[in-house]
């Protein structure tokens, strides 16, 4: 993955642009004319990382979704807050939903599975 790039000339960013005769990728400063044919296709990758064993629709803010059911039969086993949302959704490698809890408490946000 390629970072930022700067001009050789007068020190400007450049910025991906195609060169539509040759069909290639190139580097171009908005100031001069300097250009540099890209090394590398790739202009932005972004890496998402998340736990394993939980759904992918988890989000921070679930909590405050006001379409999620909730209860107060259950406690959080972080800050033992006394209400938390709560939704089913299947497992990697399960055929079963399971039912995950998240902390209803803004400031904790904790999520658990039961």
């Amino acid at each position: 993955m390629s970072a930022l790039k700067f001009c050789g000339q007068c020190n400007n960013m450049l910025y991906p642009r195609e060169d539509k005769e040759m069909r290639h990728l190139i580097y171009a400063c908005q100031t001069c004319e300097h250009q540099e044919v890209a090394t590398d296709t790739c202009l932005y990758k972004r890496v998402i990382r998340k736990p394993s064993g939980e759904p992918k629709d988890i989000l921070k803010d679930a909590a405050t979704d006001p379409s999620l059911p909730r209860t107060r039969s259950v406690k959080c086993f972080n800050c033992n807050h006394p209400e938390a949302a709560f939704f089913q959704a299947p497992t990697k490698g399960e055929r079963n939903l399971t039912l995950f809890f998240i902390c209803c408490n803004p400031s904790c946000g904790h999520r658990w599975r039961d």
